[in-house]
């Protein structure tokens, strides 16, 4: 599908763990040569750094202070997304178990979102982005060009977390993957701050039964009625 340079949009992209976003949206940001944000990479990053300096996951106080210390950038490479944590490429060590387990209490604080937020909206000021996450479409970016929320069955995302566990040579059973999953899904749907939830005005896509190719086709369709669209609003 040909898709041509002009009309930079911002593309949100939310869904629960597992559901294809990182994949589909970092394909889907090569297809159209936009910027791929990677948010859940950011906040596994502070994560990350919260774990380094042995921070209770329950002080909300301290862990806010520790975010307004902290600066990640990412990296575009031809191949691959890098994750600076105030200047060490963690882009490796942020996707474990330990992190998994400890980043949904990390990133319901109220603190620690405002700054990621603050830090994702610089990234995204010039458009030709595609964001992907929990909240994008609804917080980070409420005035996204298009917005997709994907889902797929706990099991369909458990196994795909298993299988990139496995790729990175991390052992676990699909039943403690899939405990994972369902507990995630919990606490990023009830949290306080920035709860996982779908826009009014996403799209939403079922990604179950779908590979990344077909995936990342039928965005493709959405972004091309989507540029139709802003092509017939009248100028003002």
């Amino acid at each position: 599908m040909k898709t041509p340079p002009n009309q930079k949009l911002v593309i949100a992209i939310d869904g629960p763990a597992g559901s294809g976003k990182s994949t589909t949206a970092r394909a889907l940001a090569r297809r159209l040569n936009y910027i791929y944000l990677d948010t859940g990479a950011m906040y596994r990053a502070f994560t990350l750094k919260v774990l380094r300096e042995g921070i209770d996951l329950q002080d909300e106080e301290a862990l806010s202070r520790l975010a307004r210390q902290t600066d990640i950038h990412l990296k575009p490479t031809e191949d691959n997304l890098r994750v600076f944590l105030d200047g060490e490429d963690v882009t490796e060590r942020i996707r474990t178990p330990e992190i998994d387990r400890a980043i949904s209490l990390v990133s319901r604080v109220k603190g620690v979102r405002e700054r990621m937020v603050e830090l994702q909206r610089e990234l995204g000021k010039r458009g030709g982005i595609v964001a992907e996450g929990r909240d994008i479409g609804t917080v980070v970016f409420p005035q996204a060009d298009l917005k997709i929320f994907l889902v797929a069955t706990p099991e369909a995302r458990a196994r795909r977390r298993l299988k990139d566990l496995e790729a990175q040579g991390i052992e676990a059973s699909l039943e403690e993957v899939l405990a994972d999953i369902q507990r995630r899904d919990a606490l990023d749907s009830t949290r306080a701050v920035s709860p996982l939830k779908k826009a009014d005005d996403a799209v939403e896509l079922d990604t179950s039964s779908l590979t990344i190719p077909q995936q990342v086709e039928a965005i493709l369709k959405l972004v091309e009625d989507k540029r139709r669209e802003k092509t017939r609003e009248p100028k003002t």
